[in-house]
């Protein structure tokens, strides 16, 4: 079965040679996401508000494959400050709940100008 690529206009547009999301069989793999609006603004030194935003592209991309963040197998959440890692998780409970909860990596990295990447692997089969 081929690959697709998703793309939309209700998340932030990739900022390289990437696509937002593919989908591989029952697998969608979901870009990293981050806190940039749709018309390419960022929101860079309020940690909560970037929180939200990231976690809205991912969920905007998700919706794009015809999926949902319910379905996640897999996050990834990389952190510019790793002291912000107690409210990502207060934001992350919002997206993605408390139960039947997906495997997760958080890690703190060198984010130049930013505060926060999130990506995902969703499993969209029965």
């Amino acid at each position: 079965m081929p690959k697709k690529i998703i793309a939309t206009d209700k998340a932030a547009q990739p900022g390289g040679p990437y696509s937002q999301a593919v989908v591989a069989g029952d697998f969608v793999y979901l870009a990293g996401a981050c806190p940039v609006h749709p018309d390419g603004t960022w929101i860079r030194d309020d940690f909560e508000a970037a929180a939200r935003l990231a976690f809205t592209n991912l969920a905007a991309v998700a919706e794009a494959a015809g999926a949902s963040l319910s379905q996640a197998v897999r996050v990834g959440v990389y952190l510019r400050d790793f002291s912000d890692f107690p409210k990502m998780n207060e934001i992350y409970t919002e997206f993605l709940g408390t139960e039947n909860l997906p495997a997760r990596t958080t890690l703190p990295v060198a984010l130049e100008g930013f505060q926060i990447e999130i990506d995902a692997v969703l499993y969209t089969g029965a």
